[in-house]
């Protein structure tokens, strides 16, 4: 671990990663709590959690195609420099409500603030698959699950540990405050990402974007695993949204925590992962892939059912710390599997693909959440509506581990 942090370019990589995941964390929480100031409709509340994902659905295939074409370095300067100038945007809304929650309709406020949380995920989109295709380029091969496994883990420590507490007391002192922080991250990740030195790649030759896409696509229909991968993350990713979203309002009403509370609630996830970081990559050398693989899908429906039967926010807290050992133990692997098997060449493409498939679906989840829980409202309850996606992704998860049992083989 100390070798691949003494290498100047993944050391400016990691620190640029851990600066935008604290933004990213940030924002995590303030986000959705300044949904919830504007309103308590659920399926408005999913409106910006479905936004801030689109993106993965509309831009990741194109994204792959940007990012095997142009400089990925300066890629992620340009993204981190948008998100700093959106950030400001953000804040600008913020200072323009009169009070919150507003007076009258607060659907204007819903949609303006989902339009900039939808730019901001088309920046997200580039920039994550710009780091993750250039990560080979600063790491040996074998290193990769070490990387990755360090990678994960600063930006659970920062997007999950750190991010939403800080997020929670900003917010207590002044709505904008964990906007304003946001944006200055953005800036910082932008100046380290600009003094990392990666030797130029000879970029190939400029085609139409539907070739490029098409030659991605047969090479990962070619190798059923990846595949196979991506449609069972997608679906993971689906039910997981799905909790999320619904998650703000589950720990307001359920739990009865304030912004502070929430944002210590998800530092458990983040303890989650930072151990599932740490210990991910010596339980992959120990059992192997393929086991560990295995073992986190059979972690995966543990947090729903627990979360869906508690009310006790210590005991979400522990379903959330297991969510996220088993969430970083199926990304070392299945990330470093891809890292070491894609051509450098097509690298960007079938990520984004990969993507496109394993992300797209966040969306989807988001707004089914919002649904669920507004249209089982007036049969269940508010308080059993909002339980409804946790026991719904309780199922969902064990199937999706049999599936995954009996049929993903790496």
């Amino acid at each position: 671990m100390a070798l691949l942090i003494s290498n100047r370019p993944y050391r400016l990589l990691f620190s640029a990663t851990a600066i935008s995941n604290l933004g990213d964390g940030v924002s995590a929480l303030a986000f959705p709590w300044l949904a919830t100031l504007i309103t308590r409709d659920p399926a408005l509340i999913a409106l910006v959690a479905f936004a801030t994902r689109l993106p993965w659905l509309l831009l990741s295939i194109p994204a792959g195609v940007v990012v095997d074409r142009y400089d990925r370095r300066l890629l992620m300067v340009q993204a981190d420099v948008f998100r700093l100038l959106l950030t400001g945007a953000v804040i600008a809304l913020i200072l323009s409500v009169p009070v919150l929650p507003p007076p009258g309709d607060p659907l204007p406020y819903i949609l303006a603030l989902s339009g900039l949380a939808m730019l901001l995920g088309c920046a997200e989109v580039i920039r994550d698959n710009a780091a993750q295709t250039v990560l080979p380029s600063v790491v040996a091969k074998t290193d990769l699950e070490a990387a990755n496994g360090q990678m994960w883990s600063v930006e659970q420590i920062m997007g999950s540990f750190v991010g939403p507490p800080l997020a929670g007391i900003l917010i207590a002192f002044a709505v904008p405050a964990p906007f304003t922080l946001d944006a200055i991250t953005f800036g910082i990740a932008a100046w380290l990402v600009w003094c990392i030195a990666i030797p130029r790649r000879v970029a190939p030759p400029r085609r139409r974007i539907r070739p490029e896409v098409v030659e991605g696509w047969q090479w990962m229909r070619g190798h059923s695993v990846i595949f196979r991968l991506a449609i069972m993350l997608g679906l993971i990713n689906a039910i997981s949204t799905m909790a999320v979203t619904i998650l703000i309002l589950f720990s307001q009403e359920v739990l009865g925590l304030s912004a502070v509370g929430h944002g210590i609630l998800l530092t458990a996830g983040a303890a989650g992962g930072v151990v599932g970081g740490i210990v991910g990559p010596l339980v992959v050398a120990r059992i192997g892939g393929q086991r560990a693989v295995m073992l986190a899908l059979a972690l995966i429906p543990v947090p729903f059912l627990v979360i869906a039967l508690t009310s006790n926010p210590y005991v979400v807290a522990v379903a959330l710390f297991v969510e996220m050992i088993a969430a970083l133990l199926w990304n070392i692997v299945t990330v470093s599997y891809r890292q070491r098997l894609i051509p450098d060449n097509l690298l960007g493409r079938v990520n984004s693909l990969y993507r496109f498939f394993g992300w797209g679906m966040m969306p989807v989840g988001a707004l089914a959440g919002g649904w669920m829980v507004s249209l089982a409202e007036p049969e269940l309850g508010r308080e059993l509506a909002l339980r409804a996606p946790y026991i719904l992704g309780a199922v969902g998860s064990c199937l999706m581990m049999l599936y995954g049992w009996r049929k993903l083989r790496l």
